[in-house]
């Protein structure tokens, strides 16, 4: 079979108060609404640049309607720095698990945003099994 999926090109998340998501998202992560959604002049969601062409695409949804929805088990993001990203995302207030390296030999690090959507921070090293080749087998320890 022939892998037809290239990457992730956006992850849809909804949100009960999109000022607070884009604030968290920009401010705690950096990272920028490229675009925003607007019906009849209202503004209802936005889409941000997680880099090089990958998304993640916002939505108001009430607090109500969560409970109806399906959730997003979380959002994984690369990172250049483990230890500058946990200490950004600690700076603005927001907890971030201590760093630990995980089964696959790649660092991560845990949080939320205001809406609950766990949010893993990733940064690959020079063991980590996502680049060992197909096949491999991630033994867990969690």
């Amino acid at each position: 079979m022939s892998k037809i999926i290239k990457k992730i090109a956006h992850v849809c998340i909804f949100a009960h108060d999109l000022e607070a998501t884009e604030k968290f998202y920009r401010d705690v992560l950096g990272i920028e609404v490229v675009f925003r959604f607007m019906k009849a002049g209202k503004l209802i969601g936005y889409y941000l640049d997680a880099g090089e062409a990958t998304h993640i695409e916002v939505f108001q949804k009430d607090a109500a309607a969560f409970a109806e929805t399906n959730a997003i088990n979380h959002i994984c993001l690369e990172v250049t720095n483990m230890d500058e990203a946990v200490a950004q995302v600690r700076a603005h207030g927001v907890s971030a698990l201590d760093k630990k390296l995980g089964a696959d030999g790649t660092w991560q690090s845990w949080l939320a945003d205001p809406n609950g959507v766990k949010i893993e921070l990733f940064e690959y090293t020079d063991k980590s099994l996502q680049f060992a080749g197909a096949g491999g087998v991630c033994e867990v320890n969690w």
